[in-house]
């Protein structure tokens, strides 16, 4: 068990995050949850307590520097450490092909999933210095390596950047024994897909024929390997990126 361990999991009230944050609380880790939205913060946070995880949600906007800085600082004074950092939040924030595209989406999808990686990480290293065992877990994606769909080129390249800094993180922190790995996911089955899922969900299940193993991927998929990136069984594991993606990379 990994008793008197912090991990703080951002975007953490739905989806892969919520998913992330329970398998870390059954491990034995003291978690941290983040989201936006306070009333789902509370909600999640019930379900963790009942389920004898020690738990808290901090409500901030990862996009918004100053709140990261002082909310992750407040974090690792309270608990003089911090051992794991999953930046968990982002998302695709919209389509725009780039003709059309405004300096301030572009910006926004930016900040969502690149600078929101940028300054939890930065927020967090004076506290991941202190922790014994300590690694940081990012997110990407396989539009980092295809530059994405219609729409979603400005996605796929903030998730590019999300995997030059997680090796140039790891690079940098190496001499303190941090750790630094990504995972990317391939289609899980969240509400990130709701709206395809509800609008055509023809579509949505064609989606399957796409990738090697037959089905789409579950949050459970994603938060077992960030359970193990953030494990000792890990330790000699870092600047890695792991596709969970059912071999959807690949194409069938």
């Amino acid at each position: 068990m990994n008793k008197n361990r912090v991990a703080i999991v951002t975007g953490a009230t739905g989806g892969i995050g919520f998913s992330v944050a329970e398998r870390l609380g059954k491990e034995g880790y003291t978690v941290i949850i983040n989201g936006i939205n306070d009333e789902a913060g509370a909600e999640k946070l019930k379900v963790l307590t009942d389920a004898g995880i020690d738990a808290e949600y901090y409500g901030f906007d990862v996009t918004n520097e100053e709140l990261v800085t002082s909310n992750i600082k407040k974090i690792g004074e309270k608990y003089g450490k911090i051992d794991v950092l999953v930046n968990n939040a982002g998302g695709l924030g919209g389509r725009s092909r780039f003709e059309e595209m405004t300096t301030e989406f572009y910006r926004n999808v930016m900040a969502l999933n690149l600078d929101s990686t940028f300054f939890a990480s930065r927020a967090a290293i004076p506290y991941l210095k202190k922790s014994e065992y300590a690694s940081i877990i990012n997110y990407t994606s396989n539009a980092g390596w295809n530059a994405g769909g219609p729409g979603a080129g400005i996605y796929g390249t903030s998730k590019a950047g999300v995997h030059a800094i997680t090796r140039a993180l790891a690079k940098d922190l190496a001499e303190y024994g941090i750790r630094v790995n990504a995972v990317s996911p391939g289609t899980i089955d969240t509400p990130f897909h709701a709206q395809i899922k509800s609008t055509k969900p023809e579509v949505f299940a064609s989606w399957a024929n796409n990738i090697m193993l037959g089905r789409l991927g579950q949050p459970e998929d994603i938060s077992g390997v960030v359970a193990f990136l953030a494990s000792k069984d890990a330790s000699f594991i870092t600047a890695e990126t792991i596709q969970v993606g059912g071999g959807q990379a690949l194409g069938i």
